[in-house]
């Protein structure tokens, strides 16, 4: 047998055992080699290349998301602006349906005024004919009762401070178709300062030579005048004087309250004389 070197082992043979404490042997792999500037370089750009896309692709879906939201905000102001455009025309045309309204309810209010005061008039106008037809009923009807000249009524008419407008009313059926004529005249009694006080006729009238009203009539007639009262007096009397052409005077009195209110004369009666004489 050939003797071989002990260097010549078996290639199957295990390698040395690793030394105690960790200490690597001196078959372990060599640490790698350091990496170059350019190949670190290299990999920055390579980063920063992917950082950019990165950010590209994000802007990109952030664009995709707000961009139909912005778009429907769009569409909601201009659905909203042509609401806002129709509200309004509706509006327009409601206030001209109300300005419409008012108008005709006032136009309406007016003509139904207008036939509330023609109606007035024509109850008026009535009432007044039948007050006329009374009055020549009881003045010259067959069963009127027969009376010589008389004073029907008289109504004072506030005209100033001072001055007042009477009307008066002078009736006669006793001679049928004959004409009665004189003169008329008034006398107010009153108080002044606390005293008694008789005015007369040229008082009244503020003219010392004062002629009496003239009258003539078959059945009525009114007269009418105006007279002054001084300052400070109160009226509590009136007294009308009738002195005939022909036949004895006549004289009636009425209170002032009753003359200065409404009477007979203002066609609240039966008894109210039409306005024209005969």
């Amino acid at each position: 047998m050939d003797d071989k070197p002990l260097d010549d082992a078996a290639p199957d043979a295990p390698p040395p055992a690793a030394a105690p404490g960790g200490a690597a042997s001196s078959t372990s792999h060599p640490p790698h080699p350091p990496l170059s500037p350019e190949f670190r370089r290299r990999a920055a750009w390579a980063a920063a290349g992917v950082f950019v896309l990165a950010l590209v692709f994000g802007g990109w879906g952030l664009w995709r998301v707000i961009a139909p939201a912005s778009g429907d905000l769009k569409g909601q102001l201009a659905s909203s602006e042509a609401s806002v455009q129709r509200l309004r025309e509706q509006n327009d045309a409601l206030a001209q349906r109300v300005a419409t309204l008012s108008r005709s309810d006032q136009i309406s209010r007016d003509a139904n005024r207008d036939v509330q005061r023609t109606l007035a008039e024509r109850d008026e106008e009535i009432a007044g004919l039948r007050a006329d037809v009374a009055f020549y009923e009881r003045l010259v009807g067959a069963t009127a009762q027969r009376r010589g000249l008389s004073v029907h009524g008289i109504r004072f008419q506030p005209q100033g401070d001072t001055a007042w407008h009477f009307t008066t009313t002078l009736t006669q059926n006793l001679n049928r178709g004959s004409v009665s004529s004189g003169g008329l005249q008034l006398q107010i009694e009153g108080t002044r300062a606390g005293k008694r006080e008789v005015l007369a006729w040229s008082m009244l009238r503020q003219d010392p030579s004062a002629a009496g009203l003239p009258y003539s009539f078959k059945y009525f007639q009114q007269v009418e005048g105006d007279v002054f009262l001084p300052e400070g007096f109160e009226p509590v009397r009136v007294q009308v004087q009738l002195r005939p052409r022909n036949g004895a005077a006549v004289e009636q009195s009425f209170t002032w309250a009753d003359s200065t209110r409404d009477s007979p004369l203002n066609g609240a009666d039966a008894d109210a004389p039409p306005k024209a004489g005969g």
